[in-house]
């Protein structure tokens, strides 16, 4: 008796569902991501040898070639906090747009009294100011307006540190790096250490750039 043979189909499947995910995934990022805001201060760091990456929830204070200096801090809880005990020292006051937008900002370098206008500025804005500002003034006599920062930094900082830690969540210590440029003279950025010191940091991380390794 001859064996019956049965056809063979290929088994079919629908990718339309797969294809739909994708571009909703591919939309969603497209809406919602945030690209960094460019650096207002270009810094040629210089070479060394480690390769200790960049730890994260840092503040980073920076030194161009010219002698200015900026601040950064990772933290987007952390950052109001710091801006408001600043500008409450300087009588300053600040709506909450002002502060929901410092809070997402990154590395800036203009006196106390243009930072409210810098905020309120966009990216181009920015820009111009801080082509045309001096940095963060740092004289420790008359205005050490980076003492202020620094300290306030590093306060709220290890304050939100210890509340996330005391209530049993994942959370990584402060850090705090210098990237100075290059060609910035010994003696300035001797003196921003000399002001992390005196807030109460003794331990940062210098960025540098890594230098090619020798062969053989």
């Amino acid at each position: 008796m001859p064996k019956i043979k049965l056809p063979r189909n290929s088994p079919s499947i629908d990718m339309t569902p797969m294809v739909d995910l994708a571009f909703l995934l591919v939309t969603f990022f497209m809406l919602t991501t945030k690209f960094r805001p460019e650096e207002p201060v270009k810094v040629v760091i210089p070479f060394s040898v480690t390769t200790t990456k960049i730890p994260d929830n840092v503040m980073t204070l920076s030194i161009d070639s010219a002698g200015r200096v900026f601040f950064d801090m990772d933290g987007k809880d952390v950052r109001p906090e710091v801006l408001k005990s600043v500008m409450s020292k300087y009588k300053i006051e600040l709506t909450t747009t002002d502060i929901s937008r410092f809070a997402v900002m990154g590395t800036f370098g203009v006196p106390i009294t243009k930072v409210k206008a810098y905020i309120k500025a966009d990216d181009s804005q920015r820009k111009a100011m801080s082509d045309a500002s001096a940095g963060i003034p740092m004289d420790t006599l008359r205005d050490n307006q980076l003492a202020d920062w620094v300290y306030a930094g590093f306060t709220y900082g290890l304050a939100a540190y210890n509340e996330k830690k005391s209530k049993g969540e994942n959370a990584r210590p402060p850090k705090y790096a210098i990237k100075a440029d290059g060609r910035a003279k010994y003696k300035l950025v001797k003196e921003v250490i000399d002001i992390c010191q005196k807030a109460g940091i003794q331990h940062f991380e210098l960025i540098t750039s890594l230098k090619a390794m020798p062969k053989g």
